[in-house]
This record gives structure tokens, C-alpha cells and sequence, in this order.
């Protein structure tokens, strides 16, 4: 079907009161960058192109606020992001209105960002309850026996964090909530396509309580603001969620420091032949095309036994095929553009390369301006890059499998291993195959596009270092501090 029309081009209802918010004040930097609408280009707003000295001044500001600035306790980061919490569902409409606009998603999938926006900074503020430590054993050693200690969790320091576009404000506070809780600073870099949100965010933040001095965000290039950010010699800890490749630049600009990553991921489905199949092709065209397939959890392998791979091709393209492309105001839309044409243009070159070497389309395969149609691809030869490497757009590969053991090799044949997902009535085989399957989560009866903000969320492999979820990100950004007491004497006397 075509591309429906865009609405026409109007102005978003909301602008941030500058460019960018550091040293505890709305600020217009020295350079300016503009935000566009990817689906027709329209001018939306600017914000800053920050530039190093600006990054210094906004970390210097955020490090000072929490060394020598006024105390915030534990009771009142709580309270103040519950009530960010609040906000953030109580303008439910501005923030739908900012993510869909300058970003990929449609209005039904910004509208459920919000909600788990919400439920982020909810889970946040119940950490405040647990930022405990615990009594040591000192006297489980004869060289302890006249000790006594315990030791507590502080905070990192100050946290620099790099966002991507494709969930502006739900990762944007799966950065911020868990930082600000543990009681450090924090300076955000979002991604150069959505920037408004993080301020509409900031907003936020600040009128639930915030200190202003705390945080920071500073929009900007990779090259320009996140490398200044990621190499500042007064940043404690980097938290990025992105690509692999950036993830190098990353962890090099970074050097000898604590560094939490999130990095993509290639995810398999396994439909075994005891599958209820209509249930596995609902899900797995729903978890490959959702945001036009650009997220890290998105379907992109599936391997069904060869028994019931027929009707379940047909189950899959006839799914894909009944998916609306269109407009992302339309709300009857499935099916947004990408977030620009450049990477529409790379995901048709990618399906191109698969069919010309052998690849068959089942369904899709074409693209106009930046949308690209939801693709199904099969037949796909193993070192294609739409079968080895992240594709980061709607496309499908699937293949048979004879047996359950090549299923699985074939499954964990991949540089990364964030998520799986694996449709079987036999728990015992679902097990198994969790067991075998070298991913950070296994959903069974699910495809791998699933999860809750208050799991462990990351993967081996090229995947990323440690964990996100808001419970694994506070403990990252806290480091456990000893207090050890030597008695001088056991009499009371």
C-alpha cells in the first residue's frame, strides 16, 4: 500500500525554554542544531551543538553540585521522582505529540513509551528503599577478631550518559532515575534525531523537585558533545546504549573507567514443531516490525522446524502483508518511517545484497523516501548482512531446521546475544533450550521484543558490559564503602 500523506506540517505545541540545561540554568550555547520531523522533513525546533568547553562547563557544574553543593537526602530523591512519575503521565500528550514528531514512532507506540517512562521513574524511586548495605564477618577470621564493620553503597559520583533515538524518553530515564536516586550527578547526551524530548524530560524533572544543579543535558554530535562528555576527567561513569561499533569508540575515548553499555543485539526465534503457530507468528511479527524494526530487542532471525515451516511462512507474510505504512499521526498506522532516509537507504542496500545472492522476499523488500517496507526474507545466505549483523530495520530472515540442537547452534552462531525467544509445548525442551541459548534473556512463548523495566537488561558477547533495568543500574552506579572499627578494649569498665 502507499505511504499515506503526512498531515500538514505544523509546530509542536511545546519548546524548550533554550537549547540546553547546565550549571542549574536553561542556556543557549554558542552553536545551534536543527530538529526535524523524519517522516517529511519539517522544521520542529533547535537546540544546542554543545561544544567541549560547554561539556566542561555543564560536568564541572554537575561535579561541584554534588561535592560541595546542598544535600539531597534519600527521602527527597524519592519523593521527587515519584512525582516526576506523576508529571510524566499527567502531560501524557505533550510528550506523545515530542517523540512521535521528531522521532520514528508511531502515536500508539510514543503513547506506550510514556507509560513506561512512568513506570521507570516509579521503579527508580522504590530503590531509595534499598540502598543498603550489610554487616561484615569480621570475626569469621582470627585476624578480625577485635573488628567490627559493615559497609554501605554511595554513589559513583557523576554519571555521563548517551542515549539513542529510538526510545527518547523511556531510556532517557532508565539513565536519569537510577543515577539521580543513588544520589550522583548526572549529564545526558541524547541522540542528535531527538533531543526535544530529553529537554521536555528535564522539564519535567525539574518541576517534581530536582535539584537544577544536579543534572545536565547537553545536546550535540558524537564527535563534538559525547566525546567531550565520555572523555571528561571528572566523569566517574559511562553509561551508553547504542551501536557496537560506537561502543568501541566509546570504551576508547572512556579508557580505565566504569562503563555500563547496552549494544544491540541479532535476536533468534525458535518455533519448534509443537508450537501453537498462530501464536508464534502473531508474535514474532509484531516483535520484528514494531518501530519499524529499530530496537535492540526487534525479531530479526527466526528458525522453525521444518515440519510446520510452510503454513508458518504463510501465517508470517500474511501478518506482514496486513501491516499499515503510513503516516505516524495517523493512528491507524503499524508502520513509521525510519528515523531518516540514509538509513532507509542502507536497510534496502542490505536487502538488496541478500537477494541478489540468493535470498527470496516473501514480502516487502521496497522503499520510498524513509519508510521501508516490513520485509520477509528467506533462503538467506548465512554471512549476509541481514542475517549476520544488527540490521536496525523491519526485516525478517527465517529459516528451516531439522533438529532442535541445529536450531540452537544456529541461533547462538552470532557476535551478540542479548535476547531469544523460543515457542515449544514441552517445558522440558523450553528449559533445555534456555539452558543452551548464549543470551541474556530467554522468553519462552514470546519473541525476543519483551521486557520489563525492573528485570536485568543486557547480553554477552558484542552485547554490552553489565546489566541496565533500574534495580541492575543502581547498583552499577553505587560502589560499596567499608567501615571497619577496631575495639580497643572488650571491657565494659
Amino acid at each position: 500500500m502507499p505511504v499515506a500523506e503526512p498531515a500538514a506540517a505544523v509546530p509542536l505545541t511545546w519548546q524548550p525554554p533554550a537549547g540546553a540545561l547546565w550549571s542549574g540554568r536553561w542556556v543557549d550555547g554558542k552553536a545551534s542544531m536543527p530538529v526535524r520531523d523524519p517522516e517529511d522533513g519539517s522544521f520542529l525546533g533547535q537546540v544546542t551543538d554543545a561544544d567541549p568547553t560547554e561539556v566542561d562547563e555543564a560536568v564541572t557544574g554537575v561535579a561541584t553540585a554534588i561535592t560541595s553543593g546542598e544535600d539531597w537526602p534519600v527521602w527527597r530523591r524519592r519523593e521527587a521522582l515519584e512525582a516526576a512519575a506523576q508529571l510524566v503521565l499527567k502531560r501524557r500528550d505533550l510528550l506523545t505529540e515530542v517523540i512521535s514528531r521528531e522521532g520514528c514512532k508511531t502515536v500508539r507506540e510514543a503513547d506506550s513509551e510514556v507509560s513506561r517512562a512512568a513506570e521507570t521513574l516509579r521503579l527508580s524511586a522504590q530503590q531509595a528503599d534499598r540502598l543498603t548495605g550489610e554487616t561484615l564477618p569480621f570475626s569469621a577470621t582470627p585476624r578480625g577478631h577485635d573488628r567490627l564493620g559493615w559497609y554501605t553503597r554511595e554513589p559513583v559520583g557523576v554519571v555521563a550518559a548517551i542515549t539513542p533515538f529510538n526510545d527518547p524518553l523511556n531510556l532517557v530515564a532508565h539513565k536519569m532515575g537510577p543515577a539521580l536516586v543513588a544520589g550522583n550527578g548526572i549529564v545526558l547526551k541524547p541522540a542528535e534525531a531527538t533531543p526535544l524530548t530529553a529537554l521536555a524530560f528535564a522539564q519535567i524533572l525539574l518541576d517534581a523537585g530536582v535539584p537544577a544543579d544536579r543534572f545536565a543535558i547537553v545536546p550535540g554530535t558524537g564527535s563534538g558533545a559525547g566525546r567531550a562528555l565520555v572523555g571528561h576527567p571528572l566523569v566517574d561513569l559511562v553509561s551508553f546504549t547504542g551501536g557496537y561499533r560506537t561502543g568501541n569508540e566509546v570504551a576508547r575515548t572512556a579508557g580505565a573507567r566504569k562503563t555500563l553499555m547496552e549494544l544491540g543485539g541479532n535476536n533468534a526465534v525458535l518455533v519448534l514443531a509443537d508450537a501453537d503457530r498462530e501464536l508464534a507468528a502473531r508474535a514474532v511479527v509484531a516483535g520484528a516490525f514494531g518501530v519499524a524494526g529499530q530496537n535492540c530487542l526487534s525479531v530479526q532471525r527466526v528458525f522453525v522446524d521444518a515440519r510446520i515451516a510452510v503454513q508458518f511462512i504463510e501465517d508470517v507474510v500474511k501478518a506482514t502483508e496486513a501491516l499499515a505504512v503510513g503516516s505516524k499521526t495517523d493512528p491507524r498506522t503499524d508502520i513509521g518511517p525510519l528515523v531518516n532516509e540514509r538509513e532507509a537507504r542502507r536497510v534496502e542496500e542490505w536487502v538488496r545484497e541478500a537477494r541478489d545472492n540468493g535470498a527470496q522476499v516473501l514480502a516487502g523488500g521496497h522503499r520510498e523516501g524513509a519508510f521501508h517496507w516490513p520485509t520477509v526474507l528467506t533462503g538467506v545466505p548465512a554471512d549476509a548482512r541481514v542475517m549476520a549483523e544488527e540490521v536496525f530495520g523491519p526485516v525478517l530472515t527465517i529459516e528451516s531446521f531439522d533438529s532442535v540442537d541445529e536450531a540452537v547452534a544456529r541461533a547462538n552462531d552470532t557476535p551478540f546475544g542479548l535476547q531469544a525467544g523460543v515457542f515449544t509445548a514441552g517445558l522440558d525442551t523450553a528449559l533445555n533450550v534456555a539452558e543452551l541459548l548464549r543470551v541474556g534473556a530467554v522468553m519462552v512463548n514470546d519473541s525476543s521484543d519483551f521486557r520489563i523495566d525492573a528485570m536485568p537488561f543486557g547480553g554477552p558477547k558484542r552485547s554490552g558490559i553489565g546489566r541496565e533495568g533500574v534495580r541492575s543500574a543502581v547498583e552499577a552506579m553505587t560502589e560499596p564503602k567499608v567501615v571497619a572499627i577496631r575495639r580497643q578494649t572488650r571491657s565494659a569498665g
